[in-house]
């Protein structure tokens, strides 16, 4: 079975270099957390293995699939939901569903059980005919990931999917995710709220300035740098780690 995300050898730059040669193998049916200070390339990254970026050099495969040759093929495979939910106002939850699961073709009759399930996982079954234009940032949120799951992908992007959420809510879209890795779809998810990351995560990679510089379970991640504590240490102290390499490597460039 191939992988469910390959990168190898990935760069981006814009007025300077933001992702720096990343290579990054993530199996099926895993929950991965990619972690990393604000800056780090974490959502360009995402950003490229959903397509909505060319990287400069490297490679992408999707469920064995070269992202970049066949863009439309990896895409019918993916969900992408950004931490800037784009729904339409005018559209209520239902329509909205109605229409992105025809955008991907998906039989009338499936898409319509699969929209009447987001929508009670999500708690949005209350609010499933008002119009989004009035929805708080984390209803969005939701509408946003149920849209995301309505053709039912693969391989689950997701970039801080619990900002604007409530503790309810939050839990809700706990509860979806786990779902679906239990089912055997790869979730992929940024967060800044590390103890999520910590109870949900069964892998954990750690961007720094453009580059992975730390991967692997938490036990792994524990025993790199010595010491059993929580993953907000764990990641200061790789971070710290990785600034001092870099600090190193320029000095000795220099």
């Amino acid at each position: 079975m191939p992988a469910a995300l390959s990168i190898a050898g990935l760069h981006k730059s814009f007025d300077r270099p933001v992702v720096k040669g990343v290579d990054l193998t993530i199996r099926t049916g895993e929950f991965y957390a990619l972690l990393g200070p604000n800056g780090a390339g974490k959502t360009t990254i995402l950003r490229m293995v959903a397509g909505l970026l060319r990287p400069d050099a490297g490679a992408i495969a999707v469920l064995g699939i070269d992202a970049l040759d066949d863009p439309v093929a990896a895409k019918r495979r993916m969900a992408w939901v950004s931490d800037e939910p784009m729904v339409y106002d005018r559209l209520t939850p239902l329509e909205y569903l109605d229409f992105v699961a025809g955008l991907w073709q998906v039989e009338p009759a499936r898409a319509r059980q699969s929209a009447n399930e987001l929508i009670d996982w999500l708690g949005l079954a209350p609010h499933a005919n008002d119009l989004c234009g009035g929805f708080s940032k984390g209803m969005l949120q939701k509408v946003a990931l149920a849209g995301a799951l309505v053709h039912d992908p693969d391989l689950i992007i997701l970039d801080e999917p619990l900002t604007g959420l409530d503790a309810g809510s939050a839990r809700q879209v706990k509860d979806v995710l786990r779902s679906k890795t239990a089912a055997g779809v790869t979730v992929i998810m940024t967060t800044h709220i590390l103890e999520v990351a910590e109870r949900m995560a069964e892998r954990i990679g750690v961007i720094a300035d453009g580059r992975l510089i730390a991967e692997g379970t938490l036990d792994e991640l524990r025993t790199r740098i010595g010491r059993e504590t929580t993953l907000e240490e764990i990641f200061l102290d790789l971070v710290a780690q990785g600034a001092e390499e870099d600090d190193k490597t320029r000095q000795d460039a220099a």
